[in-house]
């Protein structure tokens, strides 16, 4: 059996699937037709998200992409970002598998839209005054 670690599959992903630079993803979402997926886990995307992602963690996007009806769409353009790519790559992947056909992996991930300056939406702390 071929072995891979994490890099590996990451890599191996990345040569199958299609991934757009900083640049093509803001037009991307200056589009607003575009299903932003934030594959980060909860304390990730709580801590600063790109404006209207939906946060469906890495472990249960197969799962949650099979029971809702709205992001099961197969026919919908998707762009997909984790903290650098790794995850977003391999969950980009999958929803090619699954029969997606217009997913994009943003390179460098939240990492490199927050270093560009582009901006990200962070959750009010909830007040007890």
């Amino acid at each position: 059996m071929l072995k891979r670690n994490a890099h590996e599959l990451v890599a191996a992903a990345k040569a199958e699937i299609k991934e757009c630079t900083l640049e093509e993803a803001k037009a991307l979402v200056a589009t607003g037709s575009v299903l932003l997926l934030d594959v980060r886990e909860p304390e990730e995307y709580h801590a600063g998200h790109l404006a209207s992602a939906v946060n469906v963690p890495r472990g249960l996007l197969e799962f949650r992409l099979s029971g809702d009806a709205t992001l099961g769409d197969t026919s919908r353009a998707i762009l997909l970002y984790c903290k650098t790519s790794g995850r977003a790559a391999l969950a980009a992947k999958v929803m090619q598998e699954m029969g997606f056909g217009q997913v994009v992996s943003m390179a460098g991930g939240f990492d490199a839209w927050v270093a560009a300056g582009l901006p990200i939406e962070k959750p009010q702390a909830l007040g007890f005054d």
